[in-house]
């Protein structure tokens, strides 16, 4: 019985990501095409599915090359709509790619605060997975709602300069 425990223990350590054992989270910069780099730092902790999604999509290539489709000045910056690397701004269709997966919500305590990373998702708590957006102002009304799971700690000056259309050069890890 304590054999099979060991092996199952094992098995589900060497499940899952290196990162994800260590304490401390990857980061990543965002490098704007127009110029600009901003540095992300994540809830690992109180997000994990959404900060290993993110990262596994940023190392993917996934939003390298993608154009931010929303702004809403004192909300938020979003950008992760495969669509609008190839879709016309103005196409009613912006803003309406998803993923093809969903993640579950994982609701926490941290407060939507200027410079959150939170995932957007439809009416469905639990239908996220791409998409995301960066809080340019508080917006409490987030809190407990929506899934934070980082923050910009550099080039939040950047952030604030972004307008819809912009394109987003490349998404990096960086350790």
């Amino acid at each position: 019985m304590i054999r099979c425990l060991l092996v199952l223990m094992t098995a589900a350590l060497l499940a899952a990501p290196v990162w994800a054992q260590d304490t401390k989270a990857p980061k990543v910069v965002i490098t704007m095409e127009k110029g600009g780099e901003i540095t992300l730092e994540f809830f690992l902790k109180d997000a994990p599915k959404h900060v290993e999604n993110f990262v596994a999509l940023a190392k993917k290539g996934f939003y390298d090359g993608q154009r931010v489709h929303r702004v809403e000045p004192n909300f938020v910056v979003q950008f992760g709509d495969p669509q609008s690397k190839t879709l016309p701004m103005n196409d009613p269709r912006m803003g309406t790619g998803d993923a093809g997966y969903k993640i579950k919500a994982e609701f926490n305590s941290r407060k939507f605060e200027r410079g959150v990373l939170g995932m957007a998702r439809a009416p469905d708590p639990d239908s996220g997975g791409r998409q995301v957006y960066l809080t340019l102002g508080p917006a409490p009304f987030l809190n407990g709602k929506y899934t934070a799971f980082g923050q910009v700690t550099k080039g939040m000056d950047v952030v604030d300069k972004i307008r819809v259309g912009d394109r987003i050069a490349s998404i990096k890890v960086v350790p």
